[in-house]
């Protein structure tokens, strides 16, 4: 039986030659352990579910012979990719390596160290044929369930939720499916990988959370650290701004400019009426500065803002990309303006 994303009529033979239903992104950094388990594991269950697909590998400066092993098994195999990064950029950099080579109707991601079960796959690809845009993993169940892990997690998938919009469980889980026409709409910098929801939602996309399998590890360590929470912060914050102030960026600039020159004005008048109705002396009050700082911070940030809007009009135009999104079109070519 075809999977629902082989068109009718369409035999897995031939649906090989064609694009394949699915890639899977796999960063890796020194996992040199795990990776022969793990493409084995994916290419077992996407064979079982009879689905075309394409494995691409990002080496992101592994130090321990990932990047030598992942050439090799590309030499020997015909489903793997091997991408191999002149050095460690971190996760975010990785994944989009991934996307920039992907081809598939379908996007997987997953993380390289055998923590994420390949055999959710189908799962996760059911459910985005219900019409969702991503689908993204929740690791009910975590195996690595420290206090110094989880508690920080649940505070940070919380605090996302609310500053985003966008509620999920589990931030964190890096097995997600992304249609491709989805993840080309967006760019990728710093550490924005686990804000790809809110990315996604920032473009309209439709999302679901479903539950997933999650194993311990069983290579090597992690990877994370207690210095990624201050990169998380600003990027939360950036993630913010960008979903209410992306085209608009002179609200937000505007706004607080105003209150404050007009609280420089409003002091600066009212110390105006006291020096020439009353003839008191106001050189030396410290409403006197006050009233030229506010005054001189509100001319700053309208003068950001008009360059932020400046800045936006210049990234969309010369991108080509609309301030909208057109989920689909119905009706004749003609008819549409």
């Amino acid at each position: 039986m075809n999977s629902p994303l082989i068109p009718d009529g369409v035999s897995t033979a031939l649906a090989s030659t064609l694009q394949p239903n699915v890639s899977i992104v796999v960063p890796i950094y020194n996992e040199v352990e795990s990776i022969p388990r793990l493409i084995d594991a994916i290419a077992t269950h996407l064979g079982n579910a009879a689905l075309t697909y394409e494995i691409i590998c990002v080496d992101d400066g592994s130090r321990d012979g990932s990047d030598a092993l992942l050439k090799q098994l590309a030499h020997a195999r015909n489903d793997l990719k091997a991408v191999i990064l002149r050095r460690n950029y971190g996760q975010t950099p990785a994944m989009a390596a991934g996307f920039g080579q992907a081809i598939g109707k379908v996007i997987i991601t997953l993380d390289g160290d055998l923590q994420n079960d390949p055999s959710d796959i189908p799962m996760l690809l059911e459910k985005l044929d219900e019409g969702y845009d991503l689908v993204s993993g929740w690791r009910k169940n975590r195996q690595d369930a420290s206090l110094t892990r989880v508690l920080p997690s649940k505070i940070a998938n919380w605090l996302i939720g609310q500053v985003t919009g966008v509620r999920l469980h589990d931030y964190g889980c890096s097995l997600k499916a992304y249609r491709s026409e989805l993840v080309a709409d967006m760019n990728l910098y710093g550490e924005l990988h686990r804000f790809l929801p809110a990315l996604a939602f920032i473009e309209g996309a439709r999302i679901a959370e479903v539950p997933v399998k999650h194993h311990s590890r069983q290579f090597g360590k992690s990877k994370y650290g207690l210095d990624r929470t201050f990169r998380v912060v600003m990027d939360l914050l950036t993630v913010s701004f960008m979903r209410k102030f992306l085209t608009r960026p002179m609200h937000v600039f505007g706004l607080f400019g105003l209150v404050s020159l007009l609280s420089g004005m409003s002091i600066g008048l009212y110390l105006a009426i006291l020096k020439l109705g009353f003839g008191e002396e106001i050189g030396q009050r410290p409403l006197l500065i006050l009233a030229v700082v506010l005054f001189l911070a509100g001319l700053n940030l309208f003068s950001f803002g008009l360059l932020a809007e400046i800045s936006m009009r210049t990234y969309h135009e010369s991108q080509g990309r609309p301030i909208y999104r057109v989920r689909e079109v119905v009706g004749k070519k003609e008819s549409v303006r």
